[in-house]
């Protein structure tokens, strides 16, 4: 291996207690109220269950312990009661990559044998962690590695919920039982964002029970605009967003015509840009302080010309945004090429000039195919050739 070279690393974790037959409860997803019921019908007094709930919460995901003999302040027939009816798991971290940039790619596994990725970004000032919803992707995004894998199952609130907890168990970020957060210095993991594999707005309440546990005051208190979901553009679930999640809102863009969307977001064929610009007209928290953000993949000869910068902020016109600018990240049999810098910043300019903030991503992980759109699982990753993925992006190979 050389100096350079990624790291890579197997994880052998803890074997799962949650096997087929077992029985058990996984207390991991629950909501609040979920949690509460599960308790009462273990046999907990109603006029407990409150506490209990609360007691439960704060070690779950407050300070993310995972054995009930570790709950002190339970009683032992109590913490044996709940060894006997729940389990307390996360998903199965397989493999660790470690990018040159520090940039870390996790395989996941979840019940099934199934897989997804997560990706943990550290920045200077936060550490990003890109969850996935889905294993797979409907919407087959032509651009995208993930969309040339087919959607096998929708994640439940557990398993989005247990990419955070296994990423801070790997970043070792959980406070000493009886310490707060704030304890450890700055957070490692201070963003989410739900860029993964998948599209959110597609499992919609195992997203937003899994965001309100992320964002609950007693456990991890994540606030709601750290959190960004992205979609593709699911235009009927748009407004319920911000009315049941409330968090921050981006917008798989990356086109200006119909056309060419099409092409590139099969779903604008169900639901084009006028109707989408529509909605997010009407997003509930649109407002400078909490601005749309559009994701634009700049492919060369596609959509990069000045022309497309400056239809972009025609059609955009009256909406607070800002628009990042995303350097296509290549994966074996790609379709598209990467917009070179110089076109780049020329887009960025016209945009900018127009009154928007213009952001030009810094590709991440790209050495590990961890990258925006290049996710896809180990197993699924290059059963199609290049001829089959240029075939459905509508293009000569």
């Amino acid at each position: 291996m050389t100096a350079n070279a990624p790291i890579t690393q197997d994880v052998h974790t803890i074997p799962r207690k949650d096997v087929p037959g077992d029985g058990r409860t996984n207390l991991v997803g629950l909501t609040r109220e979920g949690l509460r019921a599960a308790l009462i019908e273990a046999g907990t007094p109603e006029k407990q269950s409150k506490m209990r709930t609360n007691q439960m919460w704060q070690w779950l995901y407050h300070w993310g312990v995972r054995d009930f003999a570790d709950m002190t302040n339970l009683s032992k027939d109590y913490r044996a009661m709940l060894t006997e009816r729940f389990v307390i798991t996360v998903p199965e971290v397989v493999s660790r990559q470690i990018s040159n940039d520090g940039t870390r790619k996790y395989l996941v596994r979840i019940a099934g044998g199934h897989e997804v990725e997560t990706v943990y970004i550290p920045e200077e000032d936060r550490g990003t962690l890109c969850i996935s919803s889905q294993v797979g992707c409907t919407l087959t995004c032509s651009f995208c590695h993930t969309g040339t894998q087919k959607l096998v199952r929708n994640l439940t609130p557990g398993e989005i919920v247990g990419q955070i907890m296994l990423a801070r168990d790997d970043l070792n970020e959980w406070p000493e039982p009886g310490l707060s957060t704030g304890a450890m210095g700055p957070r490692l993991l201070s963003n989410i964002v739900l860029m993964g594999m998948g599209e959110p707005l597609y499992n919609f309440e195992a997203v937003r029970d899994a965001m309100k546990i992320a964002m609950d005051g007693e456990g991890m208190a994540l606030s709601r605009r750290r959190i960004t979901l992205s979609t593709s553009g699911v235009v009927p679930e748009i407004a319920r967003t911000a009315e049941e999640i409330g968090c921050m809102l981006a917008v798989s863009f990356h086109a200006t015509t119909d056309e060419i969307r099409d092409r590139l977001v099969p779903i604008n064929k169900k639901w084009n840009i006028e109707t989408l610009l529509d909605a997010l007209r009407e997003y509930p928290k649109v407002s400078n302080s909490e601005r749309i953000t559009f994701e634009y993949v700049m492919l060369k000869g596609v959509n990069d010309s000045d022309t497309d910068a400056r239809r972009l902020v025609d059609l955009i016109r009256g909406i607070p945004a800002k628009i990042n600018l995303i350097p296509f990240n290549e994966w074996p049999g790609a379709p598209y090429e990467r917009s070179d810098q110089k076109r780049i910043k020329a887009f960025s300019e016209i945009v900018y000039k127009a009154g928007y903030a213009s952001p030009i991503r810094t590709p991440r992980g790209e050495d590990i195919m961890a990258a925006c759109g290049q996710l896809k699982s180990a197993t699924e990753r290059a059963r199609k050739s290049r001829a089959e993925i240029a075939s459905e992006a509508g293009i000569s190979s």
